[in-house]
């Protein structure tokens, strides 16, 4: 189900999670339909032919009426609550390493920033073997098995057993602390002075890792930034705020909510921006929805920064958390938001219209490679603030269309992807030449310099033959730059974590390289 929110996009009105009344329906008078359902599960207990888990089919029934109102709205059980709470609030309990599951093994790829097991000294390259009495090795080990086995209450402590490269197997005892969930992914400064910011998320701190990232990024020597908000499904309205807050002058309209039992609402920055003056381009695609819709929207309606890519989700629904007597809880839609120019950008839903495939609609109608195939609503059209015309009605639209590239696309491509072969060859790469590759000194050093070569693109093929990927010589060749790219990526991220990965996508990022290029050449 958190898939499925993270998927559609999501905006949690203040970030608080409200609290909601705890009457319930059940609690109405004889002839509501609290009690009629009630009645219903009454019968079903007494007299159904076989035995029911009751709390079971509640959740069922809760799930798909709140699916009746509007795809945002939805049942969140009990058992379900942290996993889906924990993106937004920023941190969990555990020992703080970044893994991946690979030969049946888990493997380090890094160690969180000032976290536990950095202060105990584990490195990225070890392989965790056990945590206590579990074995954290074997066919059988998988991601609730670990998270079962490393996280834990802060204060308690865990002992891992640790294998490392050219080392006898040791272990540790690590003292479980706070962990940062980032939703900030990445703050890289080009040689020209471009700043690039990957927000994933709009959690409760993405505020403060924005302005630490970007204060961080004007002391290099910052001139313009780039904020990439492709692939953010949304979060916290205030988050959302916070960071166009340090984007627009005092007293500009950034967004204002309204509904039928939730008053308008306006919201407008307080005049304390650090990058008020600095020079900005926003990167959304298909997959930015919610709160980073508000902030395009903003941006784009106060004419404040060149907005690029293709055009966002379309999600214009405020949702409210409300926890239950049970620590379930509900999100329930409570108001729609507003771009400062008056337009909601939630596209349609209801009755005969297939919300789930909207997506795929749009790649089979032809959106995602050519502006003329994008459906926009006339009806809908409104003005910025220069008076340039912008439409709501299903997304924001960018100033700058940059079409999928699928020139180098194919369907080996795919099954490469799919089926772990790129990232599984991308790993073992740079961990049999781990020590080699941190020669390079830094993610730049090594995009400038490291080269992905035939022999490796062929060694791809036949490990990727012994997963159940068939060979295709026309597939490799075809989409010979594309998988070099990927291993690329894959073998900087395994040495120097994110900011090795994009480092290098970077280089080959047609929307990056065009939102860089309107900059300099003197958009907003």
């Amino acid at each position: 189900m958190l898939g499925i929110a993270l998927g559609g996009g999501y905006l949690l009105g203040n970030g608080m999670g409200g609290n909601g009344s705890q009457t319930g329906f059940m609690d109405q008078g004889r002839n509501s339909p609290g009690a009629k359902l009630q009645r219903v599960l009454d019968l079903i207990d007494q007299q159904y032919v076989d035995t029911v888990q009751e709390g079971k089919l509640v959740d069922e029934v809760l799930q798909n009426m709140l699916q009746q109102l509007d795809p945002h709205s939805y049942y969140i059980p009990a058992s379900e609550l942290q996993a889906a709470q924990e993106p937004l609030e920023g941190s969990f309990m555990g020992i703080g390493v970044e893994f991946s599951l690979q030969h049946d093994s888990i493997v380090v790829i890094a160690t969180i920033e000032g976290g536990p097991s950095e202060a105990m000294g584990i490195r990225a390259g070890d392989r965790l073997i056990s945590a206590d009495s579990t074995s954290l090795a074997g066919p059988e080990v998988n991601n609730d098995v670990v998270m079962k086995a490393l996280r834990g209450p802060a204060g308690t402590k865990v002992t891992v057993g640790v294998v490392r490269r050219g080392s006898k197997p040791f272990k540790v005892t690590i003292t479980r602390g706070p962990i940062p969930i980032n939703s900030l992914a990445v703050a890289l400064l080009d040689s020209g002075g471009t700043g690039y910011v990957k927000l994933s998320r709009f959690a409760r701190t993405t505020h403060d890792e924005f302005v630490k990232a970007t204060t961080d990024l004007k002391a290099q020597g910052m001139k313009r930034l780039v904020l990439d908000l492709r692939g953010n499904g949304g979060g916290y309205l205030n988050a959302a705020i916070g960071v166009c807050e340090e984007l627009l002058p005092k007293g500009t309209e950034i967004v204002y909510t309204e509904g039928r039992a939730s008053p308008r609402q306006d919201y407008k920055a307080d005049g304390d921006g650090s990058l008020v003056d600095m020079p900005l381009a926003v990167l959304i695609d298909e997959g930015s929805a919610s709160a980073s819709e508000i902030v395009a929207g903003a941006m784009q309606d106060n004419d404040r920064a060149v907005i690029v890519g293709r055009r966002s989700f379309g999600k214009g629904l405020v949702q409210e958390e409300i926890d239950l007597r049970d620590n379930s809880a509900v999100r329930i839609t409570t108001a729609r938001y507003y771009t400062p120019s008056g337009r909601c950008i939630q596209k349609p839903y209801g009755k005969g219209i297939d919300y789930k495939d909207d997506l795929e609609e749009r790649y089979i109608h032809g959106e995602l490679l050519n502006i003329d195939s994008i459906r926009l609503d006339s009806s809908e059209a409104y003005h910025t603030k220069k008076g340039r015309t912008v439409y709501g009605g299903g997304g924001i639209m960018p100033d700058i269309f940059v079409p999928a590239d699928t020139s180098d696309n194919s369907a080996y491509l795919s099954e490469l992807f799919f089926s772990g072969a790129l990232n599984q060859y991308s790993f073992d790469l740079a961990d049999r030449h781990r020590s080699t590759l941190k020669q390079f000194g830094n993610p730049l050093n090594f995009d400038k310099n490291y080269v992905i070569s035939t022999a490796q693109l062929n060694a791809l093929a036949a490990e990727a033959k012994t997963m159940g990927v068939p060979e295709d010589p026309k597939g490799l060749q075809r989409s010979a730059s594309q998988i070099s790219l990927r291993i690329k990526a894959g073998v900087a991220r395994n040495i120097w974590g994110d900011k090795g990965y994009y480092r290098v996508l970077l280089g080959s990022d047609r929307i990056y390289e065009r939102a860089k290029a309107a900059l300099v050449n003197g958009a907003p």
